[in-house]
């Protein structure tokens, strides 16, 4: 049976209050979380902040996350628009529910240059069954300009059995 590791609501409250308080512990937080969701770490954005239906995060510019213009590659703020969303959406999330992305759109306003801080907030609806919500990302330069900002719309449910997780 495949195991997987989940870090909905109070698990990930846990890890993340308990590496807060050591040094250099947002580092190894924000390492873990790009170990857990291997596509969303290859940016390398830290997290700033975290706490229940909010999330800040900070993708500094380097020339791994540039593009042919010397700005930040557009690929790179949808992707730390997505994992800001859903930082803030999971930590609202109770461990029996799952979310799904299902459509990310984004709107750019200007060439992304310099350190990036994207924010997020969210309040979650009860969730009974199935349904979408939509959650918005702003992207802030250091000059705090509107660079961009991401909606997520994402499938909340009830999570499968586990008898139907191992098939």
């Amino acid at each position: 049976m495949k195991q997987t590791f989940s870090l909905n609501g109070p698990r990930l409250h846990r890890i993340y209050d308990a590496l807060r308080q050591l040094p250099g512990g947002m580092w190894l937080f924000s390492k873990t979380l790009a170990w857990i969701v291997p596509y969303s770490g290859t940016i390398g954005a830290h997290v700033v902040e975290l706490r229940p239906g909010y999330a800040q995060m900070r993708l500094y510019d380097r020339r791994r996350v540039r593009n042919h213009l010397q700005s930040i590659h557009a690929v790179a703020l949808v992707n730390l628009g997505e994992v800001t969303s859903g930082l803030a959406l999971n930590t609202r999330l109770a461990s029996h529910i799952r979310g799904i992305v299902t459509q990310i759109t984004t709107e750019y306003f200007k060439k992304a240059r310099g350190n990036l801080t994207a924010s997020c907030q969210c309040d979650v609806p009860e969730v009974h069954e199935d349904m979408d919500y939509l959650v918005y990302t702003e992207i802030f330069n250091t000059d705090n300009e509107l660079v961009a900002t991401t909606q997520v719309r994402w499938r909340l449910g009830p999570k499968p059995e586990a008898s139907h997780e191992s098939r």
